[in-house]
């Protein structure tokens, strides 16, 4: 019984904690272009080649 009084704390904290950094990087615009990312490995670079 006390390693659950030990354990949900610390499950409850970990669940706040990443809520958190999810509605941080919303606040920061990580999500905003998710086609842009997927879209711009497949484009070739143009290298200068003499």
């Amino acid at each position: 019984m006390s390693g659950l009084a030990f354990l949900i704390p610390i499950a409850l904290g970990l669940g706040l904690l990443g809520l958190a950094a999810f509605f941080w990087a919303m606040r920061r615009g990580q999500f905003e272009d998710l086609d842009g990312a997927a879209r711009r490995i497949l484009i070739d670079d143009e290298e200068d080649e003499p």
